[in-house]
């Protein structure tokens, strides 16, 4: 799949928002002032993500369309938890800046809310059964996962923040090794592509030349580069974080980490799209067994 910068910096930056949000909603918020940064920064984070996505649309013009399909669509679903989740976290931010008053249960709904929404987002990519790379359970696991992580960093939980970095390494190469096989595991080929049955081979190219489906769905990359990406994100996104925080608990270590953490995870979604395939790339003429 091609890896857009701006869906990138959507799933990556939201999902680290409201990763924070729902930190803040159990416990990490502060008042007064303090409040207000870490709530600035946390909705900076959501809203800049959300809006980044705009980009990736045909006709951004059309984006409110999206929220009339929520029965059936996980991209109008996701816009209406996120809009729930932001409206419920600013009446909270409200109270705990200007009043001094952090109430309990709104911080517990919006930080379900908060969980639910980045679930929500993953859904968009795990129902795709036409990428088998993302069809599995762990696509939102891995997703949640990340902005967990994230948000624990921010929030300065010493302990929960080393226990996910630690777990999160793991979970990555769990979902490298499980995604790496699932294409041809799923039994796709050139019958299932064109829906012909018998023995089916490509005589010429559908097309003379590109499409969009082709620029969207055509994207590869070479084997020993995904390689060394996936060691520079094991790197970033969980080891050299996690020795930033063993080394001590103040506010420059934490900043460091989440600096790091966060390099990691863009480096990690690109690998995302960019090592997906969809079926449609059978059509013309790329074999399963070169997933």
């Amino acid at each position: 799949m091609h890896p857009a910068p701006s869906v990138i910096l959507f799933t990556v930056l939201s999902g680290a928002g409201f990763g924070y949000l729902a930190f803040l909603g159990l416990g990490a918020a502060s008042t007064g002032w303090p409040a207000f940064w870490q709530f600035a920064l946390a909705f900076a984070m959501a809203v800049g993500g959300l809006v980044s996505s705009v980009f990736h649309l045909g006709n951004p013009q059309r984006g409110l369309l999206a929220f009339t399909q929520w029965r059936t669509s996980w991209l109008s679903r996701e816009g209406w938890a996120s809009v729930a989740t932001l409206l419920i976290m600013a009446v909270f931010a409200i109270s705990a800046i200007f009043f001094g008053s952090i109430p309990p249960i709104l911080g517990v709904i919006g930080a379900a809310l908060s969980v639910a929404t980045v679930f929500v987002t993953s859904m968009i990519y795990a129902q795709m059964k036409t990428v088998p790379r993302w069809n599995s359970p762990l696509t939102p696991t891995y997703f949640i996962a990340c902005a967990l992580t994230a948000g624990a960093i921010l929030s300065a939980t010493w302990s929960l923040a080393l226990i996910l970095l630690i777990a999160l390494g793991p979970l990555q190469v769990f979902c490298w090794m499980s995604g790496d096989g699932r294409f041809a595991q799923r039994g796709h080929d050139m019958n299932s592509a064109t829906g012909l049955h018998g023995q089916i081979r490509m005589f010429e190219s559908p097309h003379s030349g590109t499409n969009y489906l082709l620029q969207e769905f055509g994207f590869q990359v070479a084997r020993r580069h995904a390689a060394k990406l996936r060691v520079i994100c094991i790197c970033l996104i969980s080891v050299l974080p996690a020795i930033t925080l063993l080394i001590g608990a103040h506010p420059i270590a934490f900043g460091l980490a989440f600096a790091l953490h966060l390099l990691g995870v863009f480096v990690s979604r690109w690998l995302f799209f960019a090592e997906a395939r969809h079926v449609v790339q059978l059509y013309y003429g790329r074999e399963a067994a070169a997933a």
